[in-house]
């Protein structure tokens, strides 16, 4: 279960504004504001809102590659500033290696040399990570993972 599948939520992605070394974002107007769309959309039922920047939907397996779609791509998928950064793949061995990512229409293509039979990928999955994914509503893609292996905190109580 996601907390968006919980009822009056919303969520909204700051990775583009925030300070990695800072939990706290200090634009807090963009944080109210795309909080505002999110309300717009879905509490007040307006209609032509785009509130919500890409979230993982589904992958699928192409060969060598790993093809990623989103919910909420509204108008196309963009890199800000360059090539996709921030995605990470991995074969049977779970060991994530840096990757490559291009955007094919409302699609992500992920790959890498180094992972010639690849099962996960992971977006955006770093403590200090600043991706550049959005779509063209100029809103951030929230970071994901494909698998659901343990991670560090697996084992904390």
């Amino acid at each position: 279960m996601t907390m968006l599948s919980v009822s009056s939520t919303g969520m909204v992605v700051t990775t583009d504004i925030g300070d990695p070394n800072n939990i706290h974002p200090k634009n807090k107007q963009e944080v109210g504001r795309r909080l505002s769309l999110w309300a717009l959309a879905k509490t007040y039922g307006k209609k032509d809102i785009v509130y919500s920047g890409p979230i993982y939907k589904s992958m699928k397996i192409e060969g060598d590659k790993i093809r990623i779609s989103f919910d909420y791509t509204d108008g196309g998928l963009i890199a800000k500033g360059g090539p996709l950064t921030y995605f990470t793949i991995a074969g049977e061995d779970r060991k994530f290696v840096d990757a490559q990512a291009l955007i094919e229409g409302d699609t992500i293509v992920v790959f890498s040399p180094e992972v010639k039979k690849p099962v996960a990928v992971r977006f955006g999955w770093t403590d200090t990570a600043e991706p550049n994914l959005f779509n063209k509503a100029n809103l951030p893609a929230s970071p994901f993972r494909t698998d659901d292996w343990p991670g560090i905190t697996a084992n904390s109580k």
